[in-house]
């Protein structure tokens, strides 16, 4: 008897359903594991309708990751729950909580630079609904906190995007504007060597357009290409994006010469993503878009072939001189058993200003493309 996934996906949403209903009713769960476990899978699977229960269960036990994973569902435009202010109340009361925790905590830290990054990110644009004015200073303090005594690496990459617009903390050797530029250029290149996807697909962008570093077309696709291969399933389509965009504007010259280098890129810049837990089963039903672009070609990665290699290539590093005094170490991600991908933060709405979400200006697929 053939059975379509259609019919596979009503019966799954059906059972969702009653399941939510058992949920709403109240539940209990064995242990506070159970109950994190469960609030994890839900929420990694988009259920926050199961979620919620479940966080809320957890809250007497482990309070600050319980209300950390509320605050992102609370935080999330795309979801059923969306209320900024209250996600805002939440991650303030986490930062004034957790502001004197070890940075080597493995479990807390990661909530703390999170919850500041919010923060940051609610304040300086602000949230007129709930009377929450902006407060560009508090921002930066929040932000600078995050990225330096955390080193938070998604505060790390919100950093190199206020610095590239001028503003931003005041640093050493970050004074002015050209030279707080100079330190957003460093930031994106570091965090690019060392494998973040939004801080790669952020600096291909900028190199494909030649915008604040050298025009270097060949070295953007290579880079969006390895951004791709590193992003976690929440960051895929705004990064995705920027792939078909200089996929498909990419001459054949630019083609060739990316290709001969896909490996060592790969090798140098790659990070294996984040896989997420496939507990409901629904993997094999969802399918990914398919994208041409406007002559019909299929977008797809890049793929290395017999063609003879091309003069090596690295990313472009910020001059030292206008390095932050602060010498970090980058690459400490959440290491919390369970943690969602470490750039899936809850943000304020997304705004026509530049200051929200994680892709750059422009990086929609052009008029070209569909």
């Amino acid at each position: 008897m053939r059975i379509s996934k259609l019919s596979i996906a009503g019966s799954v949403a059906i059972f969702c359903t009653m399941v939510g209903s058992a949920f709403a009713a109240g539940v209990t769960f064995r242990s506070p594991d159970d109950a994190m476990k469960q609030g994890i899978s839900a929420f990694n699977g988009g259920y926050y309708e199961l979620a919620l229960p479940a966080f809320e269960a957890l809250e007497a036990s482990k309070p600050q990751i319980a209300r950390y994973y509320e605050a992102r569902i609370y935080g999330d435009n795309e979801g059923a729950y969306t209320d900024h202010g209250k996600a805002y109340k939440i991650y303030a009361k986490l930062a004034e909580e957790l502001k004197d925790v070890d940075p080597d905590d493995e479990e807390l830290a990661p909530i703390a630079a999170k919850a500041l990054t919010a923060v940051s990110m609610y304040l300086r644009d602000g949230i007129t609904d709930e009377g929450v004015r902006p407060d560009v200073a508090a921002a930066d303090q929040a932000l600078q906190r995050a990225a330096l005594t955390f080193n938070d690496e998604d505060a790390q990459f919100e950093l190199a995007k206020v610095f590239l617009r001028g503003e931003g903390p005041e640093m050493a050797g970050s004074e002015d504007p050209s030279s707080k530029i100079e330190n957003g250029r460093h930031w994106l290149s570091r965090l690019s060597r060392s494998g973040h996807p939004g801080a790669q697909a952020f600096l291909a962008d900028l190199l494909w357009r030649g915008k604040f570093v050298q025009k270097d077309q060949a070295a953007a696709l290579n880079l969006i290409d390895v951004a791709v291969s590193n992003a976690s399933p929440t960051e895929r389509v705004w990064i995705e994006d920027i792939y078909q965009k200089i996929f498909c504007n990419a001459g054949e010259g630019v083609r060739l010469q990316a290709t001969g280098r896909v490996a060592d890129w790969h090798k140098r810049y790659g990070r294996s993503p984040q896989v997420r837990d496939n507990r409901d089963g629904l993997d094999s039903l969802s399918a990914e878009p398919v994208r041409t672009c406007a002559n019909g070609e299929l977008v797809h990665p890049m793929m290395a072939t017999d063609a003879p290699p091309a003069v090596s290539a690295q990313l472009p590093a910020a001059s030292p001189a206008v390095r932050p005094s602060h010498q970090v170490t980058i690459g400490i991600g959440i290491s919390a058993p369970g943690f969602a991908p470490a750039s899936g933060i809850g943000g304020p709405p997304v705004s026509t200003g530049s200051s929200s979400g994680f892709a750059p200006a422009g990086a929609s697929s052009p008029g070209g493309d569909r």
